[in-house]
């Protein structure tokens, strides 16, 4: 049976594979999701110490050691909304401006894990690791004299070894194995050849190149253990994921096109209060700052290195702490409730919220709901909502004078529900 299912379990993950390139993943702790599988989702994001699905390779490896035999794959639907106002400038642009040209997005899921024998497991878990996007409706005049807006996706392919060092403890590994595509538009302004306002060191690939891929690799490691009865504990590392550059946007991108995905790492508790009640909280620590086209200021690096460069102005984008507490009750055999709540503090600083019209991260409080029905045979059906309400970020002091002044104010919300189906075997 073993030996049908691998060759199966590959031919879904060959399908899933192009829809995943086309989504972008709209993360919400910063440009990182705010949890992977829909049963975490539904708690949060919480799952570093409660490995639930064939997913948990994206949270921490080794808890595939402990999940046996299973096969997951799911679907969330995704809706941003973002915007961003324009004020105090002395030319007849205020306003508001709506950057949801594309409104929904699908993001599909992978998992298999299959155990080789009672202490080593081997699995992949194929997800959308974070992402941006921005399609406004109207041109933002400092920026062009067309549309603006850029379209980030990263897909990660995680091949995960487990091994029970312990009948209760075990440790794992991922070779993240990662894509990610890239599209700006709209950002004329920024193309002069030469003079005064020449911004860039590569004024021809600044904007409307089309989509440029990049590839990359890095690892994750993890540990989870029951240290009591009902009590359990996980930890999580995963490297900064080193990209090759986006060649075509290597005049807007520091580094000549670099961009990382940055090292992350976190620690989780999963406490049970009775048989059927479960309480998961874990803290995950985002390192953007280590990322120069994430962490570059705007200024005074627009005028004083040009954008490609390693000084070259970029996003400001802070580290992030999230925080994700998630509770699970199982009501009966075959129906599982969830909720969960994920606080981060948003990466974007007062004063630079005017290169960041093109990425608006700034949510900051997500709440999740989240259900598993068991059906007869065995399998499972869950999903997942989650609502992450509108955070404004107001400007301060945030267009450089040669651009009139003023200041910009982000906006944004989302919204997310998701359905997966699984089963062990």
């Amino acid at each position: 049976m073993k030996t049908r299912l691998l060759p199966a379990a590959a031919a879904v993950a060959a399908t899933f594979f192009p829809l995943l390139l086309a989504a972008p993943a709209h993360a919400t702790n910063g440009y990182f999701s705010h949890g992977y599988g829909i049963k975490a989702i539904g708690m949060a994001g919480a799952g570093i110490a409660l490995p639930q699905d064939a997913i948990a390779a994206a949270i921490n490896p080794a808890g595939m050691a402990i999940l046996g035999n299973r096969i997951d794959f799911g679907l969330n639907w995704f809706r941003p909304t973002r915007e961003s106002q324009l004020v105090g400038s002395p030319a007849p642009i205020n306003g508001t401006y709506n950057g949801n040209e594309t409104e929904n997005f699908f993001i599909p899921e992978f998992g298999y894990n299959q155990m080789l024998n009672s202490t080593m497991s081997l699995g992949v878990s194929v997800y959308g690791n974070g992402g941006m996007n921005t399609d406004y409706k109207t041109a933002f005049p400092l920026f062009g004299t067309t549309r603006p807006g850029v379209d980030l996706s990263q897909l990660f392919i995680a091949p995960t070894f487990g091994y029970k060092i312990a009948p209760d403890h075990a440790v794992g590994v991922s070779l993240n194995l990662a894509y990610q595509r890239f599209k700006a538009h709209g950002l004329e302004n920024f193309t002069a050849p030469s003079g005064p306002q020449r911004f860039s060191a590569f004024p021809g690939n600044v904007t409307d190149q089309g989509y440029d891929d990049s590839y990359g690799y890095g690892l994750r490691i993890g540990y989870v253990g029951q240290l009591a009865p009902n009590f359990a504990l996980g930890v999580t590392y995963q490297t900064e994921t080193k990209m090759s550059d986006f060649d075509t946007y290597k005049g807007l991108f520091a580094e000549e096109g670099g961009f990382d995905s940055p090292a992350n790492y976190g620690i989780g508790v999963a406490f049970k209060p009775t048989a059927d009640l479960t309480v998961a909280f874990d803290v995950i620590r985002i390192e953007y700052s280590k990322v120069r086209s994430v962490n570059n200021p705007l200024l005074p690096n627009l005028f004083q290195a040009p954008l490609g460069t390693g000084g070259g102005a970029g996003f400001a984008w802070q580290d992030v702490t999230a925080y994700k507490l998630g509770v699970q009750y199982a009501v009966s055999p075959q129906l599982t409730v969830r909720g969960g709540y994920n606080h981060g503090e948003q990466p974007i600083p007062a004063n630079e919220t005017f290169f960041n019209v093109l990425a608006p991260g700034v949510v900051e409080d997500h709440w999740t709901l989240g259900a598993t029905w068991t059906l007869a045979n065995k399998s499972e059906i869950s999903f997942a909502f989650m609502y992450a309400p509108t955070v404004t970020v107001t400007g301060v002091n945030s267009i450089p004078a040669p651009f009139g002044g003023g200041n910009v104010n982000l906006r944004m919300r989302q919204m997310s529900f998701g359905v997966a189906y699984g089963w062990s075997f």
